[in-house]
């Protein structure tokens, strides 16, 4: 009868541990990230909506969010994974705002990683785009330091096909809002991505490249819808999920 009470204690215990999810604000200090022509910086609309997003997932006490950055400083990409990492994180979601050269471009996209090369040459030109941030800071990617092994070749089947059905519930989510400029879930060598056991997807929220979308990533009640539609395919997927949250 002990035994059959301890086990029921330990499962109301587990039921009361959080979630956690990572929220990785991309760029930031002396990264900037894309700039818009009004000025705008990816740096500092993803950090806005990344705290408008925790504030919203946060409502849910079983949820707790774990920033990878919450002010304007810069961070190396195996930094954030580590911190997520430790953080005990579920769910990684990297936040983003895309820019071309062609202004007329648009429309939000989901990336996941992908171990068999990119899926299209866009999808392979983001990843080596995104990847630069570190040269930017400054931070040199040592391929023999054993946790740089661990980031590039621990990436599983299993990682990529959960952070593909996250990627396709908020992209989902996003088409609701947004023109959607990526109808799929798109693939690439993303470093940021790149969490063994965590499914992780990279969100371009909109081109800041275009002045339409720029206004609109300044727009505080914009900012809010990106939010709420992430925060929606984050929990569907959770709530969802054969993984054991």
């Amino acid at each position: 009868r002990d035994k059959r009470l301890n086990k029921k204690t330990k499962k109301q215990e587990e039921s009361k541990n959080p979630i956690i999810i990572a929220i990785d604000p991309g760029h930031g200090g002396e990264d900037p990230g894309a700039i818009g022509k009004k000025g705008t910086k990816e740096k500092d609309v993803v950090l806005k909506i990344a705290k408008r997003l925790k504030r919203k997932i946060e409502k849910n006490p079983r949820f707790k969010v774990f920033l990878t950055r919450n002010g304007d400083y810069f961070i190396s990409l195996r930094s954030r994974i580590k911190k997520a990492k430790r953080a005990g994180a579920s769910v990684f979601v990297s936040i983003h705002a895309d820019a071309w050269i062609r202004p007329d471009a648009r429309g939000a996209s989901v990336y996941i990683l992908s171990d068999k090369g990119a899926s299209s040459e866009a999808a392979r030109w983001m990843a080596k785009k995104e990847n630069l941030s570190d040269l930017v800071g400054g931070e040199i990617v040592n391929k023999s330091d054993e946790i740089a092994k661990t980031i590039f070749n621990m990436s599983t089947s299993a990682q990529i096909k959960n952070s593909s059905i996250l990627g396709e519930k908020v992209l989902e989510e996003l088409s609701t809002i947004s023109h959607i400029h990526k109808k799929t879930v798109e693939g690439a060598g993303f470093a940021v991505l790149k969490n063994p056991d965590i499914p992780s997807i990279l969100v371009e929220t909109a081109f800041i490249s275009n002045p339409q979308e720029e206004s609109r990533l300044r727009n505080g009640l914009h900012q809010e819808k990106i939010a709420s539609a992430l925060n929606n395919g984050i929990l569907t997927f959770v709530k969802n999920s054969k993984l054991r949250f």
